[in-house]
Order: C-alpha cells, then sequence, then structure tokens
C-alpha cells in the first residue's frame, strides 16, 4: 500500500493536463546545464544551475564559469533567463559551482548562496528576480566564508569548501549549509559523516552568527558532497551525495540536527533499466510548489544522446562531447509516505504534470518553452544588469520551439515578436499539433542589419482559440545564425472560461443512494478551484482493476468489485448528489485496512464537515481484502445539489463504497477521546490545512477545550506549539 502523504489539506490541482508526445526532459536540450538548486514562491518554481557549456568536447574535468537562471508557472514551460551571474566578470571570485537558492519570507528575496572556485569559499547574493540583478549583501562586500581570508569565517576544516544551500524556516529563520570531500579532522565514512557545517544567518543578511556553526553529522553511505536542507510536515530533511553516486537522507525535527539517516532518495538516474547520467555523479535541488513537492536533478541524457535526444556539439563546436562534463538539467515530481520518509524517485521522461494552463496573452522572453529543437542560446551579461538572453536559431534546419497547454481563450488574432534579422526571407511559423502540423500564421521578420538592432514584427494568426496542446514557433531562413529572438507574445481576446467537474453518469447522484467511491465525478478543465473532482498524491492510477487509468485515483479490485485504495491522508475525491428533501440521513460505509490503527476519513458537505467525527476504520485482516462495514452516525442535509468530499484522514484506508440515506446505524465508530495531565498550547488547523486559532488543552477532553475555546462542530487538526505531536480532533454538536 502506498503511504504517501500530502502537503497541505484540501489541496487544488489546477489547468490542463495535456498530453504531450515529446519528452520534457531535460528542462533545456539546446545547452549544458548541471548542479540544480531549487526554490518557489507563490507564483513561480525557480532552477538554478550552473554550466557545462565551456568544456571541450574531450573534456577530462570540470570547466564551469557561470549560473543560469530557469522560472516556470506550471511546471511545464519554463523560461531561461540565461547567465544570472558570471564569475568570470566578477572580480574577487574564480569559478562557480553547485549553488543553492531560497525564497526569503522576511523580505520576499531570492538568495543564492555560491562556491567560490573549486573549493575557496562560499559567496552570498540576493536579488528581486531570478533575472537579476545580483549583489553581495554581505557587510564590507566579504563573501561568508573563505579559505584564504576575506571571509566572515573559514572552511573549518572540511575538505572540500564548497556546494552550498541555503534554507529559510517557517519563522523566516535563514541557515546556510556547506561541504563535501573528506579530511583527517572532517572525515567521510559509511555510517559515520562528518564533512557537512550549518550555520545561522543574520535576519538582515548582512552575515550570519559564527557562533551557530554546528557539525551535520550523519549515519548511512559515506558522503561525497552536496548538503541539502528542506521542511516538510515539521521534519526537517537533510539530503546529500553519497560517494556511490546516488542522494542519500535523513530526519530531525531540528534543522540544526541531529539527523537520523532513513535510506535513499535517488538512485543513479536512469529509466527503465537504462543508466541516463554515464554512471556519474549528481545533484539535487527540492522545493514545494502549490502543494505538489518537485527535485531537479542533472543526468547525461543529452550527451547520451538518450531517448533520439539531439547529442548538440560542445562550446568549442566539436560534436559527440564526453557524456561526464556535458550534464544536462531535468525535474520530477516526488512523494512522501505517510510516516513522512521520502519515496525513492522515479526518472521521467516525460517530467512532471502541467498544474496550470500558459498564458499567451503576456510579453515572454524568447526561451519560453516546453521543449525545443535546432536552437541556441546566448547571453549578454555585466555585473549589475540583467542579462540580454536571445535564442538563436540554427533555421536551415528542423528548428522550433514548443510551448504546451496554452489557453488562447475566445480565439488570438495576432503575433509579435522583436527579433534582429540579418538576411531577407527569414520568418517564423506557428503551428499546431506538431512543428508541421497546422499552420496558424507566418511572421516575415524584417531584415535590422546586424543581430544587435531589433524590429517588433506582427502577424495575424487563425485557428488558434480555446486550449491548445501543443504551439510550435517554427524558425525558416536560407541561412543558419542570421537571426537572434528577444521576446513574444500573442494578441487575443482573453483566456477560456473553466469547464467545472461534472457527475460521474451524467446526473447528480439522488439520495437515498449507496455510492461507489470509484464513480467520483470527472474532473473538469481550465483554471480555478471547481475543476478537480479529486486529489491525489501522484499521477498514475496505481490500482489492478483497470478502470479510469486516464486518471489519477488509485483504484483497485475488491469489496463489491472495486474501491479506491493506496490512499494518503490529505486525499480526497468528490461527488454531485441530489438531496430531495431536507432531513437525517444514515451515513454508512465499506471499507478495508491492514493497519492496526490510524486508517480513517471523513465526509465533507460543499466544504464543511458532514459528520463530527473521523469515521475511523480498524484493521479488518492483515492484508486490504478484507472489508466490513463501518456506520458514521446521521448527518442534517438540505434540499438541493451538494458536492459531497470523501477526504483520507489516516493513511492506508480502502473505501468500496459509502452511502447516504435510511440505512440503520449499528455501530459506533466516534473518534476516541484523551485527556491531557497538564496545560498545553495547540494550533488549531481547519480541513483546508488553514490556521484558525489556538486551544489550551487543560485537562478536559480535546473536544471539551475545543468547544471552550468556540470551536464548533468539525473535524480539527491539532498541531502542538512548543512540541512535535499532532493530532485529528473532532468536535460533535
Amino acid at each position: 500500500m502506498k503511504m504517501n502523504g500530502m502537503g497541505k489539506f484540501g489541496l487544488v490541482a489546477v489547468g490542463l493536463m495535456a498530453t504531450v508526445a515529446l519528452a520534457d526532459n531535460p528542462i533545456s536540450s539546446y545547452h549544458y546545464l548541471a548542479d540544480p538548486g531549487a526554490a518557489a514562491d507563490d507564483t513561480y518554481f525557480y532552477v538554478i544551475t550552473d554550466s557545462d557549456d565551456p568544456a571541450a568536447y574531450n573534456a577530462n574535468g570540470y570547466n564551469i564559469k557561470a549560473l543560469y537562471g530557469f522560472r516556470t508557472k506550471d511546471m511545464k514551460n519554463w523560461t531561461d533567463f540565461g547567465i544570472i551571474y558570471d564569475a568570470r566578470k566578477v572580480d574577487g571570485i574564480g569559478d562557480i559551482w553547485a549553488s543553492g537558492i531560497a525564497v526569503n519570507p522576511n523580505d520576499h528575496r531570492l538568495y543564492i548562496v555560491f562556491p567560490d572556485g573549486g573549493g575557496g569559499g562560499i559567496g552570498l547574493i540576493g536579488a528581486d528576480s531570478i533575472a537579476g540583478p545580483w549583489t553581495n549583501p554581505v557587510s564590507g562586500n566579504k563573501k561568508l566564508i573563505n579559505n584564504w581570508g576575506g571571509g566572515i569565517s573559514d572552511c573549518d576544516g572540511i575538505g572540500w569548501c564548497f556546494d552550498p544551500a541555503i534554507f529559510f524556516d517557517d519563522d523566516g529563520t535563514g541557515y546556510f549549509t556547506f561541504g563535501g570531500g573528506s579530511s583527517d579532522s572532517r572525515p567521510a565514512n559509511n555510517n559515520n559523516n562528518d564533512i557537512f557545517n550549518i550555520y545561522k544567518l543574520n535576519k538582515d543578511m548582512k552575515g550570519f552568527d559564527v557562533s551557530t556553526k554546528t557539525h551535520l553529522k550523519i549515519g548511512g553511505p559515506k558522503a561525497m558532497e552536496a548538503s541539502y536542507i528542506h521542511k516538510y510536515k515539521g521534519n526537517y530533511y537533510l539530503s546529500y551525495s553519497t560517494a556511490d553516486l546516488r542522494i542519500a537522507y535523513g530526519m530531525s525535527k531540528n534543522p540544526m540536527g541531529p539527523y537520523e539517516y532513513k535510506g535513499i532518495f535517488m538512485g543513479n538516474p536512469n529509466i527503465g533499466g537504462q543508466n541516463i547520467n554515464a554512471n556519474n555523479n549528481n545533484h539535487h535541488g527540492i522545493a514545494e510548489f502549490k502543494g505538489h513537492w518537485y527535485v531537479a536533478y542533472h543526468d547525461r541524457r543529452i550527451a547520451n544522446g538518450y531517448d533520439g535526444l539531439e547529442k548538440i556539439p560542445a562550446d568549442d563546436g566539436k560534436a559527440n562531447p564526453a557524456p561526464a562534463y556535458h550534464r544536462s538539467v531535468s525535474v520530477d515530481e516526488f512523494y512522501y509516505n505517510g510516516d513522512g520518509t521520502m519515496k525513492e524517485l522515479t526518472f521521467t521522461k516525460e517530467g512532471p504534470k502541467q498544474i496550470e494552463n500558459f498564458d499567451p496573452y503576456d510579453w515572454y522572453p524568447a526561451l519560453t518553452s516546453s521543449k525545443q529543437k535546432g536552437i541556441r542560446s546566448r547571453s549578454n551579461w555585466a555585473p549589475g544588469k540583467v542579462a540580454e538572453h536571445l535564442l538563436l536559431p540554427l533555421s536551415t534546419k528542423e528548428s522550433w520551439i514548443r510551448v504546451s497547454g496554452v489557453d488562447f481563450g475566445t480565439a488570438a488574432t495576432g503575433f509579435v515578436v522583436q527579433a534582429a534579422s540579418t538576411a531577407d526571407g527569414d520568418k517564423i511559423e506557428i503551428h499546431t499539433g506538431s512543428a508541421t502540423g497546422t499552420l496558424a500564421g507566418t511572421c516575415a521578420l524584417k531584415n535590422t542589419g546586424n543581430k544587435n538592432t531589433f524590429a517588433e514584427n506582427k502577424c495575424e494568426v487563425e485557428g488558434l482559440k480555446g486550449i491548445v496542446e501543443q504551439v510550435f514557433l517554427v524558425f525558416k531562413g536560407s541561412r543558419d545564425s542570421t537571426m537572434a529572438i528577444k521576446a513574444w507574445g500573442f494578441e487575443g481576446s482573453g483566456s477560456t472560461p473553466p469547464e467545472p467537474q461534472k457527475p460521474y453518469d451524467g446526473e447528480a447522484i439522488k439520495l437515498p443512494a449507496k455510492i461507489e467511491a470509484e464513480n467520483y465525478d470527472i474532473p473538469g478543465t481550465g483554471r480555478g478551484g471547481d475543476v478537480d473532482s479529486y486529489s491525489d498524491s501522484e499521477g498514475e492510477n496505481q490500482g489492478d482493476a483497470d478502470f479510469r487509468t486516464d486518471e489519477g485515483v488509485d483504484i483497485v479490485a475488491g469489496g463489491t468489485g472495486k474501491a479506491i485504495g493506496y490512499t494518503a491522508a490529505g486525499e480526497w475525491l468528490e461527488y454531485t448528489v441530489d438531496v430531495p428533501a431536507d432531513g437525517e440521513y444514515a451515513i454508512k460505509a465499506s471499507a478495508s485496512t491492514g493497519m492496526e490503527n490510524g486508517a480513517s476519513f471523513c465526509l465533507l458537505l460543499d466544504g464543511k464537515t458532514l459528520i463530527g467525527d473521523t469515521i475511523k476504520v480498524e484493521q479488518t485482516g492483515e492484508d486490504w481484502s478484507v472489508y466490513k462495514e463501518f456506520n458514521g452516525g446521521n448527518a442534517t442535509l438540505t434540499k438541493g445539489t451538494h458536492v459531497i468530499r470523501l477526504l483520507v484522514t489516516g493513511d492506508n484506508v480502502n473505501v468500496d463504497w459509502f452511502s447516504l440515506g435510511e440505512v440503520s446505524s449499528t455501530i459506533s465508530l466516534h473518534a476516541t477521546e484523551f485527556r491531557v495531565a497538564s496545560g498545553k498550547a495547540y494550533e488549531v488547523y481547519n480541513l483546508a490545512g488553514k490556521r484558525i486559532g489556538t486551544v489550551d488543552l487543560l485537562g478536559t477532553t480535546v473536544a471539551e477545550s475545543l468547544k471552550a475555546a468556540g470551536f464548533k462542530q468539525g473535524v480539527y487538526m491539532l498541531k502542538q506549539k512548543q512540541g512535535n505531536k499532532k493530532f485529528m480532533a473532532t468536535v460533535a454538536k
């Protein structure tokens, strides 16, 4: 049984989940990138990388000079901002290798910690946007760490003073880590690794508290580099790259440790048993975005030509570069088990599911795409400025960029592109479906005389309306390298109204009725919270019932035929019902679990709790094949059409069916109450994951304490303010 958890209750995935024919990993197929870091805010998911582009085709070592920046709103279409920081043009630093990025909740700025050369120290830079400009906030323009002076502190005996990461806790406290290699004073050994340090940053970001220095010791396989910290449901996770080229991790209740080793989070990247990483090193960046968890990592799939990818030449123009030193950056979604441990990552060709439709009526940097072919790029970067990053088509070949899940609304009327051209006859064709699919329009580019002079070009388009799964901008010209594209966008009439979810059989279920759990509503399309009929913690139907296989709910064979299985707390399904008259409706359910305790679910009506208690499912057998009936009491319903949500509140419950109507209740399943011995302060959250108050548990039952504090009938999650205890509680009528 799956034991995945979710980041929040009541998560809503939005947007069209477009089916794509082309693999979308790596996120950039036109240059060599490596060592990603990841971060997110409410609007964007960010990835920073360094670059192998300066490395010769036959390189036998790393040649890394600059950081690149990417962002996305929908996890499918990425904007490449090119070089955002270049060590070759900044005094006082050498090469710039694997770096970390985070969003500071105090000032809402982005911060990057980067290594100075191959182990010389650690620097800090900040910016308001991923594009920059990036500046050093540290007092005196110092580095944070420096082996040879000029930093606030030294490397503390760590063998490799690099691979830093940065982390901000929920309360705004910032931390940074670094380390790698092995030395006599700071050894790396199996089950005894002492090669990472962590420090607490000052709130003003002008330095850090040297006295907070802590050794991040951890067991597990021998560590090599890449310490990284993230937080999920009150647990802190330290993940690192092992000497045998995997990513391991440990957990703690304190960001500064100690960390208990838990296992391997990422194997060496492979798909279907085929290694896509030249069996070489790896690096990772982890961040949560809109209720999903993602990891960015590098592989060697471009240099290996994996899955038909174009093996682009090295920076010196020579073909077939050495894979070890020509890496690619990919992104995949990952999941947690019910106990908070991390599920091992599954590497994919497709990359993450698109979570929001693409709005074509904005103005985009040219390298905004979900896939590319036959293009190159160039950055013009200078200190204190945002780089000009250009798309350079190889227009005599198959040359295009693709945008996925595009919402044209009523219709697009035109296309605008800012471009330079040094030849007559250069043009951009807009196609749908494929690079040779239906032609929607053609934009002829003005000959500007050189690639540093840009002009705005406009053309009419037709047939672009509603949600189009794939739009291709195809570059055509008689010679390569005569175009430079800076930005583009469409003109038109706005987005498509969302199509709401619908009852499974086309009509609302008329009560009283027994509702098969697998017959949840059909999902809608578009943006917004009224389009999804379910939320599942991973994107595939992992069940064995061969039913609704194109959706993410895990449907298994069992019970009266089919049931919902592989459940995790926070997942939910919705059902549209027709209540014929006001009245009391008895609730009954058929469910199973192989667990001794903890399996449970509850029902909500139009977002509010239907009954006061969760339905706790006691172990029905040693596996999930035995189903038993459970009564959930009575609920008061009002006449009309309503949406009922079945919300899983405890992992590992299989639900066959539930009924609302004239069913006699013989089994009481009210939540077990307990008393507390002394005063304890708890934060109270509703089932949407929103903090709604606090309560003191003062020797009475939890329900009595909640009632006394003014909380009405419902189901709540309580989280200890000074401690780690969390549990679900109910208030009955």
